[in-house]
């Protein structure tokens, strides 16, 4: 069975901060540049790259180590899984709303948001793995009196 440890789990969390600032400034110089129109899909990927980034993120790297408690075997999975789910509504929204790529030929903007669509496909994909990645580790860690570390290994 092969082991998974931290390394693996901190380069995909920099992974998908890393594509989630790229779908934040995007999706916010989209709201910025487009004053009188908004789309909710815009905002909601918008939404995506601020939880990812600002909550997600810090809260899968700093809980485990200075608030073991929150890093419960079973909220890890959750969270990921949730997250994953806003990812997957996000870019398929967006890409629905913004229909086929010959309206964008001469449009900054809107090729700006068909790249945060891709790049929200991409997050979403890390977090299905490190959904699986997180749920399996759970599934098969020992039940402990106390709050264990998050995918420290795997058995």
């Amino acid at each position: 069975m092969p082991k998974f440890d931290f390394p693996l789990f901190y380069i995909l969390r920099g992974v998908q901060a890393v594509f989630a600032i790229v779908v934040l400034g995007l999706t916010g110089h989209a709201v910025n540049e487009w004053d009188g129109w908004q789309s909710d899909s815009v905002n909601f990927m918008l939404f995506n790259g601020v939880w990812t980034f600002f909550i997600v993120v810090p809260y899968f790297i700093l809980a485990p180590i200075f608030v073991p408690v929150l890093a419960h075997r079973y909220a890890l999975p959750a969270v990921d899984g949730v997250t994953m789910i806003f990812w997957f509504a996000g870019f398929i929204a967006l890409a629905v709303d913004l229909g086929d790529t010959s309206g964008c030929s001469h449009n900054s903007v809107c090729q700006g948001l068909q790249a945060a669509a891709a790049f929200g496909a991409f997050n979403w994909a890390l977090f299905v793995a490190t959904t699986v990645l997180n749920t399996m580790t759970a599934i098969r860690r020992d039940p402990g009196p106390g709050p264990q570390p998050p995918t420290a290994s795997m058995p």
